[in-house]
This record gives structure tokens, sequence and C-alpha cells, in this order.
């Protein structure tokens, strides 16, 4: 038992550090993209590409694509699927060394594919590797590890951008040769994963394969999303889609864009960046790795404090950066309620960072612990409805100012933390009963 729980670990390892490398790359990528494409249309005429717009495809390509990523792991596997999906991020990346609007828009398809399987993948291969008494402390490591992505990509970001008003095309070329080169590194990693006998058949997740399993994945995520507890659930993962896109475009690109920070504040995006990644990975080891420890009162009191600490940011961000700070890269100074600090826009991205992770490492763990049988299409539906909100985030985040963007934050983050609430405390109480119930056949057996 002991051998095959040691290989079990190894792969969580081995995945977490692959995944951190690949999104060292990509989330780097993210957070500095539409600053990097205003400077581009500005150098390039021909080049009208946006941004927001970009990752809105990302995420839009990306949440149709999860109802047939389960289908496509039964057939490839969970390996197999994860390095087809990490190729497609080193693509994405490739695409700014060429400044054509229609290629950078092809390449946020692609990766949208690639994200579905990458990331269902990832989820089943994580599932299969851990236990009942595992999986709290997998899901934190491997979200600890991959939230280290953000530590790297940013620091290097910040001296490459420090004394830049504009990202000029040498600027460019260096800074994603080197997140390309990173994202392969991580890509050869995942060869490494080693299966056993065990894992190999809960891959499949059914004893069916080939086309037929296909199929069956497929019915398990319809029929998975008709019942009461998904559909619960289905808003909170709405709520960490929305903030995903916040923290992850449209908050590096306010910072960078706020004036009031200084005339090279485009170097503040990868501080706060690294802020995220703090508050990330904190949140991964207190909820994650040392779940027994603090989750002695279960899941909500977890979910209860990430959503005290993203409303209490929220709302300064609202008083510390100009409305339009979104979108509108002016040499106006803009209005704000307060004088725009730095020290305070680090503290808020660290409490976005925080507050995402308190949500996240509780998902993976209801997910991993109530729907073990079918892990590929629960975090399949997970990605389907996080990558959407995502993507309409993306959308609004171009048109709506920054303090609508907030608002729609907060309201989704009160009906998630609720809905969250409930799915918890109806497992607990099913749970509550079985046991009772078994105790009660325990004793007319020895009656």
């Amino acid at each position: 038992m002991a051998k095959i729980f040691d290989k079990m670990f190894i792969n969580v390892l081995i995945m977490g550090f692959a995944f951190m490398l690949v999104f060292t790359a990509f989330q780097t990528c993210g957070m500095i993209e539409n600053i990097v494409i205003k400077s581009m249309n500005k150098q390039y005429t021909n080049y009208d590409g946006d941004g927001y717009i970009s990752l809105a495809i990302v995420y839009a390509v990306f949440a149709i694509s999860n109802w047939i990523a389960p289908s496509i792991i039964s057939i490839l596997g969970a390996k197999i699927s994860m390095l087809i999906g990490g190729f497609c991020y080193s693509l994405f990346i490739g695409n700014f060394f060429f400044p054509q609007t229609w290629i950078l828009y092809l390449a946020s398809v692609i990766i949208g594919f690639g994200a579905s399987i990458f990331w269902t993948g990832q989820g089943n291969f994580l599932t299969i590797n851990s236990d009942s008494e595992t999986m709290s402390r997998n899901s934190g490591v491997f979200w600890a590890l991959l939230q280290c992505s953000l530590l790297f990509g940013n620091i290097f970001v910040y001296f490459k951008f420090q004394g830049k008003e504009e990202i000029d095309e040498k600027t460019r070329y260096v800074v994603f040769g080197v997140l390309l080169v990173v994202s392969l590194i991580g890509l050869a990693l995942l060869l490494f994963l080693r299966y056993n006998k065990s894992s190999s058949i809960n891959i499949q997740n059914s004893e069916v394969s080939g086309t037929a399993g296909a199929i069956d994945e497929l019915k398990k995520a319809v029929s998975l999303l008709k019942t009461k507890e998904m559909m619960c659930l289905a808003i909170t993962f709405l709520y960490t889609g929305f903030e995903l896109s916040f923290f992850s475009g449209v908050y590096g690109t306010a910072v960078g864009f706020t004036n009031q920070l200084g005339a090279d504040a485009k170097k503040f995006v990868g501080i706060s960046g690294i802020c995220i990644g703090i508050g990330e990975i904190i949140g991964g080891a207190l909820f994650g790795i040392l779940g027994k420890k603090t989750n002695k009162f279960g899941r909500d009191p977890v979910i209860l404090l990430g959503f005290i600490v993203h409303v209490l940011t929220f709302f300064a961000i609202y008083i510390n950066l100009p409305a339009k700070s979104p979108f509108l890269d002016s040499p106006v100074i803009q209005p704000t309620i307060i004088p725009s600090s730095v020290a305070l826009a680090m503290i808020c991205a660290f409490g976005l960072g925080f507050g995402d992770a308190c949500y996240n490492t509780q998902i993976y763990s209801i997910l991993g612990s109530v729907y073990s049988e079918d892990s590929a299409p629960a975090f399949a539906l997970f990605k389907f409805f996080q990558s959407i909100a995502a993507a309409i985030a993306f959308f609004y985040s171009t048109k709506l100012i920054l303090p609508f963007q907030l608002l729609i934050l907060i309201i989704f983050a009160v009906m998630g933390t609720f809905t969250f609430w409930y799915v918890e405390w109806t497992q607990y109480i099913e749970s509550t009963k079985k046991t009772v119930n078994s105790k009660q056949d325990v004793g007319q057996e020895v009656k």
C-alpha cells in the first residue's frame, strides 16, 4: 500500500510542477496580454487585436469544448490528453511573435480547446491518484505548486517592463521567447507521469472503451448537470469564472493603466501578479495541504472566509483605482475616491489570490469526494461553467467601467457562497444519516 501511495503522490508532484511551468508562461501571458497588444496596435498599422476579446474567445471555446473533453479523455487517457492540451498553450504563447490579428484569434480558439482537455485530464488524474484521506492534501499540494507560476513569470516581467511606458518589439520577443521555453519544459515533465493498474482502470472511468466509452462520458456529464447539487454548485463555479477573469486579466491592466501610480506603472503589473500568487499559495497551503487541521468544521467556514476577503478587497479596489482603468490607457490623471496607493493595490492583489484559493481548494475537495466515481465529467462541468463566466466577463470588460464589474462580482459572490453551503450541508446530513443507519444495522445483526 505504501508503494502505491508513494507512486500516486509522486504523480501529483510531477503534475503540479508541470502545470506550474506551463502556467508560469500562460498566466503571465494573460496578465500582460492586453498591455502588450495595446503597444502592438501602435507599432503595426494592420494589427488591431484586442486582449480582452482574445481571452473571451479562449474561455468561450474552453466552455464549449468541456462537453466533449471527458469523451476525449476516455479514448486517449488523461496523460496523452494533458500533453496535447499543454502543447496548445505553447502555440498560443508563440503567436505573439507574429503580429497578425487573425493569428491571435486563431491561437485563442486553439488554446480554448486545448485547455478543456488539459484541465479535465488534470482533474481526472488527480482523483485517480488520491483517495478520501489524501484528496484534500493532494489538491492543496497541486494548487500551491500551480500558483507558484504567478511568482516567477511576474518577477521576470517586473524587471523587463521597468521604466517602459510602451512595450517595444525587442522586449516582447525576449519576454515571450522565455515564456515559450518555460511552457515546453513543463510539457516535457508530463512525460514522466506513471500509471498503475488501479489508475489505468479509473482513467477510463468506465468498463467501456473507445467510441462507446466516449458517448457514455458525455451522458454522465448531462446526467450530473440535471442533479440539484450540481446545479447549485454551478452558481459557485460561475463566480470563480467571473473573479478568475478579473484577477488574471482585468486587475493587472487596471493597475498598469493607473498613472497615479507613476509614469511606468506597467511595472506594477508584475508585482500585482506576484502578490496574487502569494495569496493563492498561502490559501492553498492553509486549506489544502493543512486541510485536516484547518478544515475541522467542514468546508463552509473556508468559503465564508474567502467571501469576506473578496468583498473587502472589491471595496478597496473600488476606492483605489480609476473607474475607466481596465480599458483606458490615458495620459490624463483619472479621478479616484482616494489617492491611488501602490501598497493598497498590492494588498488587494493578495486578497484576490487568497480568496480565490479559498473557493477553489474547497471546490476541488467537494468534487473529489462527492463525485469520485465520475471525476472526469464533474471536473468538466466545473470548468465549463467557470470558463463560460470568464468568457462573458472578458467581453463585458471592454465596455463596463470598474464599479459595475465589481458589482457583478459581489452579486455572484453572495449567490455562489450560499449555493456551496447548501450542497455542503446537504452532503453532511446525508453522510450523518448513512452513519446512523449503518450503526442501527450493526446493532440489529448483533441482536
